[in-house]
């Protein structure tokens, strides 16, 4: 069955991006609405909704970011789509004051935390999945993404950094259960100190700080408490890719692979799938496959093992 939250949460933050103060609201949400974003600063009201669907993702390296046919937009929503897609949750409708969602401490745990607090309740409609039925890749230079059949959602990502702060790192990760909280939620956006000084240089990342990130200068955290996780960065990529992969708008059963891959890869797969009816399906869970989906079972017990 379809999740809800029993009541809303809200979480106020900077955008890390834009550094604009921002209030979000997550409230619950009816049967089949899905994931809908809203900007309360825009008038009219449909000029102001932006439903979390792969095919409004407009391009941007940095981040994920919604645009609808009104141009407006809502940048940085992955990790908050990371959370509900970890937490179980289907269906919210997630309320903004302006342009970005809150960056927080630069992971999904504060999200899960609230969500946690506020309580999932399943709802009467039957939940359905996408399930993957032959592999799909795209390649962009050094950078590959791709979706193979799996029986429950499986990510495997491997990056690579000159940084020996970072360097070479892999992980695979089933997301069954409990799993993204206990392992991958409180894992924080991570960059190099050369790049945050470029970004800013450019009006980007206004809102960055250490207090949001982990920062790194060659083999120096220049973040203050260090690391959370010894491999912290691939388990945010893989954190983001969870997040990007919930844009196609229910749960995957599939394994996803990202070797160097981003948000704009991500969702350029995703495209790839939809636009190929060979590669997938619509499936009805019935309660064995349920139980197989990130967030299904997760309790506040899952948060003890979060930072």
């Amino acid at each position: 069955m379809q999740s809800t939250l029993q009541s809303p949460v809200t979480f106020d933050g900077c955008g890390l991006h834009t550094g604009v103060s921002t209030r979000m609201v997550v409230r619950p949400a009816a049967a089949d609405e899905g994931i809908v974003f809203v900007r309360t600063d825009i008038t009219p009201q449909e000029h102001a909704i932006l439903p979390a669907r792969w095919d409004l993702v407009a391009v941007s390296p940095l981040n994920t970011r919604l645009m609808n046919v009104y141009g407006v937009t809502v940048s940085t929503i992955e990790h908050v789509m990371a959370a509900l897609a970890g937490s179980g949750i289907h269906n919210a409708r997630i309320e903004l004051d302006g342009p970005e969602v809150p960056i927080m401490d630069g992971s999904s745990a504060a999200f899960v935390r609230g969500f946690i607090d506020a309580g999932v309740i399943r709802q009467s409609a039957p939940l359905r999945a996408i399930e993957i039925l032959r592999d799909v890749e795209v390649i962009r230079g050094d950078a590959v993404a791709r979706l193979s059949p799996a029986t429950t959602l499986q990510i495997d990502f491997t990056i690579d950094f000159d940084d020996a702060a970072i360097g070479h790192q892999s992980k695979t990760l089933s997301l069954a259960n409990g799993s993204f909280v206990r392992e991958l939620c409180d894992s924080r956006t991570f960059c190099r100190q050369r790049d945050v000084d470029a970004m800013k240089a450019q009006g980007l990342a206004l809102g960055g700080s250490f207090e949001n990130a982990v920062v790194v200068e060659g083999d120096i955290i220049l973040t203050p408490g260090g690391l959370r996780h010894q491999d912290e960065a691939v388990r945010h990529k893989m954190l983001d890719a969870l997040g990007d992969l919930y844009m196609a708008g229910a749960p995957i059963l599939g394994r996803y692979t990202g070797m160097r891959a981003g948000h704009a890869l991500t969702n350029q797969l995703l495209r790839a799938v939809f636009a190929d009816d060979t590669a997938w399906r619509w499936i009805t869970c019935d309660a064995k496959t349920a139980a197989r989906l990130p967030g299904v079972g997760v309790s506040k017990a899952d948060l003890f093992a979060v930072a």
